[in-house]
């Protein structure tokens, strides 16, 4: 049986109000992490993994700057559309919202966070969808801080999630963002324009026909770009030069005296002056941190300027 999933829809509508106010000129999945928008890693990954035809993101705050960031409509030769929520439509009503774009008859499709950063194996997981017969198959890690699913390893099948259905199950699993979903999924949804979560869809199908299913892959790197923390943890990894992404921009302007840790990230355009330190921070492009500026901990939007001595601070 095939593994191809030929469409994928990217969760992008969020309003990134745990990242505020690195979010407040941009959307989280177009943060800026090693010098490329976010959302790229997740584009990138599955074309490479799931040989993806076609791209839609839905949007709603900043919406101009996916245009702007993505002006021909296509990443790396394959089409990209953007769907604008006037309201948050959450996730079940983002999904509905897109019935027109999505795949019919029995091609399933892939819905996948805007905010994460993994390089899971995503053929597996697909596989193990599309031979369950499953109506929605969640990608899970054995282990994470938001760990809510309870899933029983024999059958295959999601039992509850965030505990709703009160089954008390000891073991939770980690729900990576990533599902995979038939076309029936989605004609279950109660209203059509409907403000509401995708979780209540599944516990509504967990009821009523046992249809969701769960596929536990460990393998590879999953970082959750969800706060500031998560989000300098994850630019300090060693994921990035595993993707063949640099640190330091080679159109950055950097002082001869500056000294960087081996960590931070100076982006295209940025500015390093005499004297400056830089540890554990990100300087997007065209950020600015002045003659003996130290920062420790922290991250210079576009068009800011840092001075002085900084730690844990955005600008």
């Amino acid at each position: 049986m095939t593994t191809s999933i030929k469409k994928a829809f990217i969760l992008g509508a969020g309003l990134g109000t745990r990242l505020r106010p690195l979010t407040e000129r941009v959307p989280k999945p177009l943060v800026p992490l090693w010098n490329r928008p976010l959302i790229t890693f997740a584009f990138g990954h599955l074309l490479a993994d799931l040989d993806v035809e076609s791209f839609l993101v839905n949007t709603h705050h900043c919406p101009e700057v996916y245009s702007e960031t993505f002006p021909v409509g296509e990443y790396s030769g394959c089409p990209l559309e953007f769907r604008y929520e006037t309201t948050l439509l959450d996730t079940a009503g983002g999904i509905d919202n897109i019935r027109d774009w999505l795949p019919t008859g029995v091609e399933s499709f892939v819905v996948y966070n805007g905010d994460i950063l993994t390089n899971l194996p995503m053929a597996e997981a697909a596989a193990v969808h599309q031979k369950s017969g499953n109506l929605v198959t969640l990608v899970l890690r054995s282990e994470g801080q938001g760990a809510n699913v309870s899933f029983d390893r024999e059958s295959g099948h999601v039992l509850d999630l965030r505990n709703l259905l009160e089954t008390n199950t000891k073991e939770k699993f980690q729900f990576t963002g990533i599902y995979f979903v038939r076309p029936e999924f989605v004609e279950r949804f109660v209203k059509r324009g409907k403000i509401e979560s995708v979780v209540h869809s599944y516990i509504d199908c967990i009821s009523e026909c046992d249809g969701v299913g769960g596929v536990i892959i460990d393998d590879g790197t999953w970082l959750d770009l969800g706060n500031r923390e998560s989000y300098l943890e994850a630019s300090a990894d060693h994921f990035g030069e595993w993707a063949g992404e640099t640190r330091i921009h080679s159109d950055a302007v950097i002082d001869s005296s500056a000294e960087i840790d081996s960590i931070s990230v100076i982006g295209a355009g940025a500015q390093v002056g005499a004297g400056s330190k830089i540890e554990r921070s990100i300087l997007w492009d065209g950020a600015i941190a002045e003659a003996g500026a130290v920062l420790k901990n922290c991250i210079v939007r576009t068009g800011e300027t840092a001075r002085g001595i900084l730690s844990d601070t955005d600008c």
